[in-house]
C-alpha cells in the first residue's frame, strides 16, 4: 500500500487516531473541510487499507488480576513453513494481542493479555510446551503500563511514499 497522503489526509488520520468515535460532522469541522469531503476521504483511506479498523480500547483495569506478558520465542526449526505454522497458531489465540517476527535475537516477540496466572500457564502449555518446534520461551511480565499510544505520527515532514 503506497497511496500518497496529502495534508488533509494526514489531518484526518491524526484526528481519527485521537478519537475515532466522533461524528463525520465533528470530524469535518475539526479538520477544516466539508462533511462530504471528510466522508469521501475517510472512505478512501479505509478502502485503500490505510485505516485498518476502528475499535474501542478497553482499560486493563476492568480485570485487576490480569497479566500482560511480553514473550520472546525462539523456534527450533527456522524454515518458512515452520514460522508460518507458528504464526498461524498464535494468531488464532485470543490472548495474543500482538505478534512480531523479529531479527537478530528471538524469532518472535508476542504481547499477551491473560486474566491471570492460571490462564497464562494454560496458554504456555497450549502454544509453547506442546509444540516440539519451540526451543526457547522467555517471558517478561508488566508491572505497570506507563504508556500505551498505538498511533502513527503523520507529520508533513514524513518522506513521501515510494
Amino acid at each position: 500500500m503506497t497511496i500518497p497522503l496529502d495534508e488533509v489526509d494526514r489531518r484526518l488520520l491524526a484526528l481519527l487516531q485521537d478519537d475515532a468515535s466522533r461524528s463525520n460532522q465533528a470530524l469535518a469541522e475539526a479538520a477544516g473541510i466539508s462533511p462530504a469531503t471528510a466522508l469521501r476521504r475517510v472512505r478512501r483511506l479505509v478502502d485503500e487499507g490505510v485505516i485498518e479498523r476502528q475499535m474501542a480500547l478497553v482499560s486493563p483495569a476492568v480485570l485487576p488480576d490480569s497479566l500482560t506478558a511480553i514473550v520472546e520465542i525462539t523456534l527450533d526449526r527456522q524454515g518458512a513453513e515452520h514460522q508460518a505454522a507458528f504464526e498461524a497458531r498464535v494468531n488464532a489465540e485470543g490472548a495474543v494481542q500482538q505478534c512480531y517476527r523479529v531479527a537478530s535475537g528471538p524469532d518472535f516477540v508476542l504481547v499477551l493479555w491473560v486474566p491471570g496466572m492460571t490462564a497464562y500457564q494454560a496458554l504456555v502449555q497450549r502454544l509453547f510446551t506442546q509444540d516440539a518446534n519451540v526451543r526457547n520461551v522467555r517471558s517478561f511480565f508488566s508491572l505497570q503500563r506507563t504508556k500505551f499510544e498505538p498511533r502513527i505520527e503523520l507529520t508533513s515532514s514524513s518522506p513521501p511514499a515510494p
